[in-house]
C-alpha cells in the first residue's frame, strides 16, 4: 500500500505519520507539499495534526482551500481512502469532505492527555481491526476539537453507523466526565456515509508502539494497510492517476 501524507505550513504530525507508515507498518509513504494541485498515485492520504496556516480565522479554514485540497477532495469523492487526524479532521469538516464542525472546547482549554473512546462501528476499513463496543486508548491534543452537528446531520449520522469512536470512561460508559472538550454525543470520530474518508481527533500515530504505552492507534492504519488493493476503491483512483 502506497500512503500519502500532506504537508501545511504549520502541520506537525506528518513526520509522525510517516515514521508509523515507513518504519512500524514497512510501507511506502509520500510528503505531499500543501501547493500541489495533483496528488501523486496513492492507495490513501493521510490530513495530519498540527496547526495549519497557524489556524487563522480557525482550525483548519484556510487549508481547506489549498490547492492540494481540491486533487484531495475529487478523489475523495471517486472512492479514495482518506484519513484526517485532528486538525486534519477539523480541515475535512470545514472542506464539506465530513459533516459538522469542530468547535473551541467547552471549557476555553488546550487538552492534551490519553482519553479512552468506544469503538462504535468496527463494519468500516478504518475500523475493522477493532472489536463493536471495545474501549481502546488514544492520546488527544487539542483547543478546538469539540464536534459539534445539527440534530438531522446527528440523526442521519447515527442511522449510517458513520460515529466510530466515541469518548468513554474506562468501563465504556459515556459520561460527562469522560468527555474532554464537550463534544455532542461523546464524538470523537466519524466517517461519511460511503466509508472512505474519515476523521478523529485523537492521534492514532502517538499510540503506535509499546514505548508510547498503546498500540491501539496502530489498529486503525492497520486496518486500511491489510485492505486488498484491489477491493479498495482508492487503488483504481492510484492507477489512473499514475497513467
Amino acid at each position: 500500500m502506497r500512503w500519502g501524507v500532506v504537508v501545511f505550513p504549520g502541520s506537525n504530525c506528518d513526520r509522525d505519520c510517516l515514521f508509523v507508515m515507513q518504519k512500524v507498518l514497512g510501507q511506502e509513504a509520500i510528503a505531499i507539499w500543501h501547493e500541489e494541485q495533483d496528488l501523486p498515485p496513492v492507495d490513501a492520504v493521510v490530513l495530519p495534526g498540527g496547526f495549519s496556516y497557524g489556524d487563522y480565522l480557525r482550525s483548519g479554514a484556510i487549508a481547506a482551500f489549498s490547492p492540494i485540497m481540491g486533487a484531495v477532495g475529487r478523489a475523495a469523492r471517486s472512492g479514495l481512502l482518506v484519513l484526517g487526524i485532528c486538525n486534519g479532521f477539523q480541515i475535512l469538516c470545514e472542506a464539506g469532505l465530513l459533516p459538522g464542525a469542530l468547535l473551541t472546547n467547552a471549557d476555553g482549554l488546550f487538552h492534551c492527555h490519553p482519553a479512552h473512546l468506544r469503538v462504535e462501528n468496527n463494519c468500516c476499513l478504518f475500523t475493522r481491526s477493532f472489536a463493536s463496543g471495545e474501549v481502546v486508548q488514544m492520546p488527544i491534543a487539542h483547543g478546538q476539537g469539540r464536534y459539534y452537528a445539527d440534530a438531522s446531520t446527528l440523526d442521519r449520522l447515527e442511522r449510517s453507523g458513520s460515529i466510530l469512536f466515541r469518548y468513554c470512561d474506562v468501563h465504556g460508559e459515556r459520561t460527562r466526565e469522560a468527555n474532554p472538550n464537550g463534544s455532542v454525543a461523546n464524538i470523537a470520530g466519524i466517517c461519511n456515509e460511503e466509508g472512505n474518508v474519515a476523521g478523529l481527533m485523537p492521534h492514532p500515530e502517538r499510540a503506535c508502539e509499546p514505548l508510547l504505552a498503546s498500540t491501539d492507534g496502530l489498529r486503525l492504519f492497520r486496518s486500511l494497510a491489510s485492505t486488498p488493493l484491489e477491493a479498495e476503491p482508492g487503488a483504481t483512483y492510484a492507477r489512473s492517476a499514475a497513467g
